[in-house]
């Protein structure tokens, strides 16, 4: 996947890869869905991943990769495929040549006239607390290791449009909602470093359909991302996905107009539930549209290593 602007452009697209998902069928095996305190996404097997050693480097230049890398891609999407047969059913694999340790898979859903991208990137880079080495890595290899934690991103984004080219998908144009999230720079000499209001903006979008006094930090269903508002469907299933798709394109169409005032306010001051434009609009939501993300709920837990973690647990579910 290589990203221009606000598109989103589809490299490559490898046959084999998208046959050894078209093979797998069934349920998936009972995971757990987890959150570190950096707020990154994992989910926990009940049996390790074996990960082969991948390239470090590629030339981003180059659309096309190399066999060896695909067949180790293969290999890693199989194995993960008859673990989580759902989270892969009806998605399509693509390669990305600047993310070359994160496989992507796509799938559109579309509702009135507006077209979303869902987006699954897995992470394949080895972390040490977090995997066994099996092999160690070198200058241009990463290590090959096994772990029952998956990292992954889970995304749904508003689309602008879609380019297609012989009946192919070349690239998504992304619905850009937020005109601009760098606000300054804060620091001195080498300690400058840049200040942005994306975390803001994801509070603020979340927090406006939750229910009042709820909290689910660090999950941020809906959140700011390539300047728009995006959906984070934690729940890797057809319908886990698709549950968030409505709740999405409500949110899209009822903030659209209310952009612009929620940039201005927040450029001036942190979030907080106290904002007039957060009272305002907060108000203006039905408690229909705040029933999905009331399914939820986090529970702090220490890990094996005595660090903090978020359990992230579903309603409708018995997978946790």
């Amino acid at each position: 996947m290589e990203q221009l602007l606000n598109e989103i452009r589809i490299a490559y697209i490898d046959a084999s890869v998208n046959a050894a998902i078209s093979t797998v069928s069934g349920q998936n095996v009972p995971y757990a869905m987890r959150l570190t305190q950096g707020e990154e996404y994992f989910v926990e097997l009940p049996t390790a991943l074996a990960v082969p050693r991948l390239p470090i480097h590629h030339d981003i230049r180059r659309s096309v990769p190399d066999a060896p890398y695909i067949s180790s891609i293969r290999d890693v999407v199989a194995q993960l495929a008859s673990i989580l047969p759902e989270c892969f059913d009806g998605l399509t694999y693509f390669f990305d040549p600047a993310e070359i340790l994160k496989p992507c898979f796509y799938r559109m859903y579309k509702v009135d006239d507006d077209v979303y991208l869902y987006l699954l990137r897995l992470d394949l880079l080895p972390r040490p607390f977090e995997s066994d080495v099996v092999q160690p890595g070198t200058n241009d290899l990463t290590a090959a290791y096994t772990t029952r934690r998956v990292f992954l991103e889970s995304e749904l984004i508003p689309l602008d449009a879609v380019m297609w080219e012989s009946g192919r998908v070349m690239a998504f144009r992304i619905r850009q909602l937020v005109s601009q999230t760098w606000i300054g720079e804060t620091g001195k000499g080498y300690m400058v470093r840049g200040i942005w209001m994306d975390s803001d903006l994801s509070k603020f979008f979340t927090k406006l359909f939750l229910e009042p006094g709820r909290r689910i930090y660090p999950y941020y269903p809906l959140f700011c991302k390539y300047k728009t508002l995006c959906a984070f469907p934690p729940v890797l299933s057809p319908d886990g996905r698709r549950s968030f798709v409505p709740l999405l394109h409500y949110a899209v169409k009822r903030l659209k107009p209310e952009m612009d005032a929620v940039q201005k306010a927040l450029r001036n001051s942190s979030f907080s539930e106290d904002m007039e434009e957060f009272r305002s609009l907060g108000g203006s939501i039905p408690d229909t549209w705040k029933a999905l993300l009331s399914r939820f709920t986090v529970h702090p837990y220490l890990n094996d290593r005595d660090q903090k973690e978020y359990a992230l647990d579903h309603a409708e579910t018995t997978e946790h």
